[in-house]
């Protein structure tokens, strides 16, 4: 019958497809601009080191570390808030959008080291309230099947953010400063806010779920310590959990220390170095992290262990590869060879958020995405630009110029950790998603 709920749901499916199609290219705007003012300070780092006399423990310190410990500790709470069945989540990202951009253009205003840490750490809280709340959206909106290829499409804006903030960032560091760099990239994410706000409407808040609503009052929330515990209770989440963290560990500090190095190393400018890097690389970087979704949604039906056999076998791939890359002198076949090791670093995305939706019951979705997002960022972010600052000071009285080169040639072979745990997990999806029902 129409009047039932199932009845219901068939009647909106032609709605439901349009605002799919709006949500996923929304998030999408939002999350490139989350990139690309998290990011723009990596192809800052060297200007601003001049400028304010900086350390590369400072260095790693301001692009990770005062982001990463906010951002990762709050997004927790935060995405317990997303998960309640009568929260706004658009309401919660468009503000998110609003505190971020700001903070963003208040770092241009630092006069030193403390400042500039402080307005680092602003943009961490304001980001922290985005992708839990992003990913709980997609999840509500699209179908199990297509989960992963929608969040790695939601996904892309990490490469191309990052490749805007390079490329932008680069050009406006030599025209304008870095300074003004930062108030140049900040203000249009306001106007972004609003576009979210009046365009995207919660699917809890629809004519539909209300009707729901009033048929079927909507389930307790889950208590937190029962969030949690569903959610550790699942031994291929805590595999796959810490394979990403890891992952993060080596792409942020990579993300940093490769553009010092082609900086520092290879003399290339803020500018060359933004273009060539943030375009070549952050083009596979894009390829990459569609494929790894697209390849998951299509052997995944098969086996589901196959989600996580992009993830697993590209990092095993890329460690020589871009170890290679980082031995040659000549920048331009540098560059080359750090192209098909980026494509395959960047197929994990996809496969492993669409797993911390699966993996879990659905009122502890967005707690799982910010579980995953806490040990990503405080472990990747957080500690990976410093951990590379740190040991590029400690090889720096034995190798000099060429201490960034040998921190990055231990980040190349360490790659081998996360694709172990990958494979470790993806032996394990089968049991578990049949037994949370995932594939009957």
């Amino acid at each position: 019958m129409a009047s039932t709920p199932a009845g219901a749901a068939r009647a909106v499916a032609p709605e439901r497809v349009n605002s799919e199609r709006l949500l996923l290219w929304t998030l999408l705007f939002v999350y490139i601009f989350n990139f690309l003012d998290r990011q723009i300070v990596t192809i800052l780092a060297e200007p601003i080191k001049r400028d304010l006399g900086l350390s590369d423990t400072q260095l790693g310190l301001m692009t990770g570390l005062a982001f990463a410990l906010f951002y990762a500790v709050l997004g927790i709470p935060i995405a317990r808030y997303a998960d309640r069945p009568m929260s706004n989540r658009v309401g919660l990202i468009s503000f998110s959008l609003v505190l971020w951009s700001a903070m963003t253009a208040v770092c241009g205003l630092a006069q030193n080291f403390t400042q500039l840490l402080m307005a680092r750490v602003g943009v961490g809280v304001g980001e922290a309230g985005c992708t839990p709340a992003a990913h709980s959206l997609i999840s509500d909106a699209v179908p199990i099947e297509r989960r992963a290829s929608a969040i790695a499409f939601y996904g892309l804006g990490i490469p191309i953010g990052s490749l805007l903030g390079m490329v932008i960032g680069g050009f406006l560091a030599d025209v304008l400063g870095w300074r003004r760099a930062f108030m140049v990239v900040g203000v249009p994410g306001l106007v972004l806010a609003a576009f979210v706000w009046f365009a995207l409407r919660d699917p809890r808040f629809g004519s539909l779920a209300a009707a729901l609503r009033a048929r079927a009052p909507a389930p307790p929330r889950m208590p937190a310590r029962a969030a949690l515990a569903d959610i550790f209770s699942s031994r291929a989440f805590v595999l796959v959990t810490l394979a990403g963290g890891f992952v993060a560990f080596l792409g942020y500090g990579k993300a940093v220390w490769a553009v010092i190095f082609f900086m520092r190393t290879h003399g290339l400018t803020p500018t060359q170095t933004g273009l060539w890097l943030g375009v070549v690389l952050g083009i596979a970087g894009l390829a990459g992290t569609w494929a790894g979704g697209w390849l998951a949604d299509k052997f995944g039906r098969v086996h589901k262990r196959h989600m996580l056999t992009g993830p697993a076998v590209g990092m095993a791939v890329a460690a020589p590869m871009l170890f290679l890359g980082y031995s040659v002198d000549d920048w331009r076949v540098a560059l080359a060879l750090l192209v098909a090791p980026t494509f395959l670093n960047s197929l994990y995305y996809g496969p492993t958020y669409a797993l911390a939706q699966q993996l879990v019951h659905p009122q502890a979705r967005a707690t799982a995405t910010a579980v995953m997002m806490f040990a990503q960022n405080l472990i990747g972010l957080g500690l990976g630009p410093l951990a590379f600052g740190m040991m590029s000071d400690y090889f720096q009285p034995v190798a000099g110029a060429e201490s960034v080169r040998w921190v990055l040639f231990g980040a190349a072979w360490l790659g081998l950790v996360p694709a172990v745990l990958f494979w470790r997990a993806s032996l394990r999806l089968d049991q578990e998603l049949t037994a949370k029902g995932v594939l009957t």
